[in-house]
């Protein structure tokens, strides 16, 4: 088995789902200090408006230029084999799962993947390096990919550890 770039990207709908992540988070976090500078005398708001600003130009550098980035980057394939991924910005993870090391298949779907159709396959191993995940596919594709997953871990020999 060799590394090798797999061969699937995920949903296009993943950008927007990761834009909204970031716009979310940069907004919980610039509403902080721009309430806090409200509900303080004036001497104080210049020191809290200046940090609120700055989150919420990197809120929106960072939610327009990183999810294309992501989605350029991020793979992924399922062969006989092993399953294949390919994640991160800045460092990139490659990684591989033999199908004989797989131990379970899970789909999760947070709220927000809920409003966009989409859902995120987690597949566990006996690595101590954790589970591959596979975020931003179609629900429809993950939950197939899930059935197939299994039903093919199930067919191959092995314990798993």
């Amino acid at each position: 088995m060799r590394l090798r770039p797999p061969v699937h990207r995920v949903h296009r709908t993943a950008v927007t789902w990761w834009r909204a992540r970031i716009l979310l988070a940069g907004a919980a976090a610039v509403a902080v200090p721009a309430v806090t500078a409200l509900l303080l005398p004036d001497v104080v708001r210049p020191w809290l408006v200046v940090p609120a600003v700055g989150l919420a130009v990197v809120t929106v550098v960072a939610a327009v230029g990183m999810p294309p980035w992501w989605y350029r980057v991020h793979r992924w394939e399922v062969t006989g084999d092993a399953v294949y991924t390919r994640t991160g910005a800045l460092w990139q993870e490659w990684r591989v799962a033999p199908m004989s090391r797989i131990q379970t298949v899970d789909s999760d779907r947070g709220p927000l993947e809920q409003f966009f159709g989409l859902a995120t396959v987690t597949v566990t191993t006996a690595s101590a390096r954790g589970a591959l995940r596979i975020p931003g596919l179609d629900h429809a594709l993950a939950a197939e990919l899930v059935h197939e997953l299994t039903e093919t871990t199930q067919a191959t020999p092995g314990d798993a550890t």
